[in-house]
């Protein structure tokens, strides 16, 4: 895999990558292939291997940062702690949600299953889950699809997949929170997709903001 076409922005600090989805940014438990084997052709002179500032499902395509250096990965873990990179996310139904805009704020937490786990909705107050809030809006419909623009202003492990979910309108191909009972050998992929960051990277000027190009199937 040649990573290097997928970049989107570099500086000195950090690389955005735009994620092609069916790959996981790391090895799992099992190992196997993941972005991690091909960091090393984006040093680009440096003696330091980019590594990952933060991640994305194996099925989600789009905004990948990856920091530098040390500097940059200390710099860029306290950003993402203070909730201060801006995501937008595009995800396509096909149920559309209840409203054309609104919030979700639903609290979620992990559940063991039989192979795995997954995240859940949860009660408020509930002292085994973690505030989740979303913001989202629609932003076209056709032929029985919804295209949704989601603004996730906490960070939990698949929140926005379990909150269209809440809604009753799954992300389309999602084979965990959708209606399949469990994941296919071969399946349509998530139509998830991190589509902007914006990154006050840089204290003395304004926000990094990178795009990353929609897929085909998110072109409405």
């Amino acid at each position: 895999m040649n990573l290097v076409e997928h970049i989107l922005y570099q500086d000195q600090l950090m690389i955005v990558l735009d994620k092609p989805p069916g790959i996981p940014v790391h090895p799992g438990p099992s190992g196997g292939e993941s972005l991690e084997d091909y960091f090393e052709t984006l040093c680009f002179g440096y003696k330091e291997i980019p590594r990952l500032a933060h991640r994305l499902d194996r099925d989600t395509s789009g905004c990948l940062i990856l920091g530098r250096n040390d500097r940059a990965l200390r710099k860029l873990g306290k950003l993402f702690e203070q909730g201060r990179i801006d995501k937008i996310y595009w995800a396509v139904t096909t149920t559309p949600p209840p409203a054309v805009e609104g919030r979700i704020d639903t609290p979620l937490k992990k559940i063991k299953l039989p192979k795995g786990w997954s995240m859940q909705p949860a009660a408020k107050g509930d002292p085994d889950a973690q505030e989740a809030v979303t913001d989202y809006k629609v932003l076209a419909t056709q032929d029985g699809r919804t295209l949704i623009e989601l603004y996730p202003r906490t960070g939990r492990t698949h929140q926005i997949r379990v909150h269209l979910q809440s809604l009753g309108c799954p992300i389309e191909g999602d084979w965990l929170y959708g209606p399949a009972p469990a994941r296919p050998e071969t399946f349509e992929r998530l139509a998830l997709h991190a589509r902007q960051i914006s990154v006050p990277l840089y204290e003395d000027k304004p926000p990094v903001v990178i795009t990353a190009p929609p897929p085909d199937l998110m072109r409405f």
